[in-house]
């Protein structure tokens, strides 16, 4: 039995990286001034910050549930089931609208898997798949395994600035002004559905700081003995910021000399056009 694994970009996995890994990446689409456009295929990460910090209008959108379905269509001819990982039903319906769509057209053939991850997380998910599928797991054993460790991950993200945050009606205009006047960088976090508040800082060093402790406490409770079985790895992500982020991943490495940092991605683009550039994140997830 043949396994194909597919994501989409929030992964930030590429398409060209996507062909190296013999995996399929759908494009996610993003409206700029009403005009949609396909992430990694007609729109670049500079364009996408270019136009961000232009004040435009910028939004992310669902995949089309039909085009998905074509492309299942296509790949079932070579294989006999799929493992679709797509971003958090937290942060996106496209996890449902997918989730319907495999059940009732594709049942027993396309598995979408809500294991809650976004970015960093939602990668490790892939490479952890992609592992199994190399070891003759199969569908369901791949399945079961994503399911039973969706929660074994946290991310954490210093923002920037307050200005996107205010724009997509997640802060009220006077508490925008307010924090923007005292420069309060937030830092936020995603246990495995919504992206919530953690902690509030005024400096960069700060807030790396606070991710790095907050990182550890999860590494010395939540995933403790999961950590001591070797199992637990880190990323870093970015809004357009990538210097800092080779900074702040050697930081971590120092801190954290028992664990594998495997990726430094930008963030994605469906959580990137709520919080803007200049962001800085971490994880800790499981691995397979």
């Amino acid at each position: 039995m043949k396994t194909a694994i597919v994501t989409d970009s929030n992964s930030g996995i590429t398409q060209s990286q996507a062909k190296e890994l013999g995996i399929h990446v759908v494009p996610m689409p993003v409206l700029i001034e009403g005009e949609q456009f396909f992430e990694d295929l007609t729109l670049t990460q500079e364009t996408f910050y270019e136009k961000l910090k232009a004040d435009a209008q910028v939004s992310t959108s669902q995949p089309s549930a039909f085009d998905v379905g074509e492309l299942w269509n296509e790949i079932l001819k070579e294989y006999d089931k799929i493992v679709h990982i797509p971003m958090s039903s937290g942060l996106s319906e496209t996890c449902r609208t997918l989730t319907h769509l495999a059940e009732t057209e594709f049942k027993d053939k396309v598995y979408v898997i809500d294991n809650q991850r976004i970015s960093i997380t939602m990668r490790q998910s892939v490479i952890d798949a992609l592992k199994m599928v190399n070891e003759g797991k199969s569908a369901e054993e791949i399945r079961d395994w994503l399911m039973d460790t969706k929660m074994q991950s946290s991310i954490y993200i210093m923002v920037d600035t307050l200005k996107y945050l205010k724009k997509g009606g997640r802060l009220t205009p006077a508490v925008a002004m307010i924090g923007t006047l005292l420069k309060i960088k937030p830092v936020l976090q995603i246990q495995g559905f919504k992206l919530d508040q953690y902690a509030k800082v005024r400096k960069v060093a700060d807030a790396k700081t606070t991710m790095m402790n907050a990182i550890e406490s999860d590494l010395k409770t939540r995933f403790a003995d999961l950590r001591a079985a070797g199992k637990m790895t880190l990323a870093v992500a970015h809004t357009d910021n990538y210097e800092e982020a080779k900074i702040f991943a050697d930081e971590l490495k120092e801190r954290f000399p028992d664990l594998e940092l495997d990726f430094i991605d930008p963030l994605s683009l469906s959580v990137s056009c709520h919080i803007g550039p200049g962001a800085l994140a971490c994880a800790t997830s499981i691995k397979y």
